[in-house]
């Protein structure tokens, strides 16, 4: 890091933002928050100072820009046009071109095969006539999803052949979507790669993970169901992608263990990912930590685990629970300082040292 970076730009106001200000501070950096919803945010409680505007206002960007040494993103679907014109003048992570791909579930899936990372099978639908097409090409069940946006499980509906396309294209509401073979597996896994702007490459300790309503519910890490083979294979294909987009930064890729042994890629987030929150206590550099020094150019840090560590994801209808927590021995409860509790919404999380 130069003697005059003092200041980390963030873009997007969340819980993750939240994180990624915290640990920035805690190496002496500076955050500015720039979002549309800054003011009162997670991110903004603990930034030095905050842009509220639209992503496409170029004269608030130029205003952010003079402010940020260098700058993040802590979620996926800031435009990648944000992200290339900040790129112009400040350095960016995890740059456009990892942007883009992530923002169309097409894409990704499309990267993925090409670069020979198992994937299920999917068709590209833009009509209920094509849909139609493509259930009987799938022959058994699938989820048809949106093709942008869309997390938590949301912008998705359970399908099988038999399905009647008209209604659920109606339903899902989009111009483009993918259909998707469902799959059977045995496990929910997930990698977190972290990438320098020299091409320099690592990978934090696997996450197994277990979701309810399509909302993450829980994460054990290292993953004790992965073995070192799968683990290896697994950390390959998430650098081959980090390097295929040209990463800076992290990038989570979430995948499928089948019943078989294989992995099969489903989807991937180039930033900070719920599922690698157990790094903060877990890890001898969290992946907001890893994120910050990257971006501010300090040598990356060791992603070694400490222990096995589970996480729990609090959701509003948890927030009864947090007092005991609060006087757990051994828990550490991480609140994001939501204004409004609702059920299914992410207040925090809580992680602890399996077996203690």
């Amino acid at each position: 890091m130069s003697d005059t970076l003092q200041t980390l730009g963030i873009l997007g106001s969340g819980q993750l933002g939240r994180m990624i200000a915290i640990a920035a501070a805690q190496l002496g950096i500076r955050s500015v928050v720039f979002a549309p919803d800054a003011a009162g945010s997670p991110a903004a409680d603990v930034a030095h100072a905050i842009i509220t505007a639209p992503y496409d206002d170029k004269a608030a960007l130029d205003a952010f820009a003079l402010q940020a040494d260098a700058v993040v993103t802590e979620f996926e679907n800031v435009p990648a046009d944000t992200m290339a014109y900040l790129g112009q003048s400040a350095l960016v992570c995890p740059g456009a071109d990892a942007l883009r791909v992530a923002q169309n579930r097409i894409a990704e899936k499309t990267l993925a095969r090409e670069l020979g990372i198992g994937v299920p099978d999917f068709w590209a639908v833009t009509s209920a006539d094509e849909l139609a097409d493509a259930l009987v090409a799938l022959n058994g069940r699938g989820i048809v999803k949106t093709t942008t946006l869309g997390y938590d499980g949301k912008g998705q509906i359970a399908v099988d052949s038999t399905s009647d396309a008209k209604t659920v294209w109606e339903a899902l509401g989009t111009h483009q979507a993918i259909l998707e073979a469902f799959v059977s597996f045995s496990h929910e896994v997930s990698f977190l790669v972290w990438r320098t702007k020299d091409g320099e490459t690592g990978c934090f300790p696997a996450a197994e993970n277990q979701h309810k309503n399509g909302i993450l519910a829980q994460t054990i890490a290292p993953a004790p169901s992965l073995s070192p083979d799968l683990y290896e294979a697994g950390s390959a294909a998430a650098i081959k992608i980090a390097d295929a987009v040209g990463l800076e930064g992290v990038l989570a890729m979430e995948a499928f263990i089948t019943k078989d042994g294989t992995i099969l890629f489903n989807e991937i987030a180039p930033r900070p990912h719920n599922s690698f929150h157990w790094t903060i206590e877990g890890c001898e550099t969290s992946q907001f930590t890893q994120l910050v020094r990257i971006a501010c150019g300090l040598t990356p840090g060791s992603t070694a685990a400490r222990a096995t560590f589970t996480m729990d994801n609090l959701l509003g209808e948890h927030m009864g629970d947090v007092p005991a927590l609060l006087n757990r021995a051994g828990v550490s409860v991480h609140l994001y300082g939501k204004a409004e509790s609702r059920t299914g919404r992410k207040m925090g999380h809580a992680t602890w040292q399996s077996g203690h």
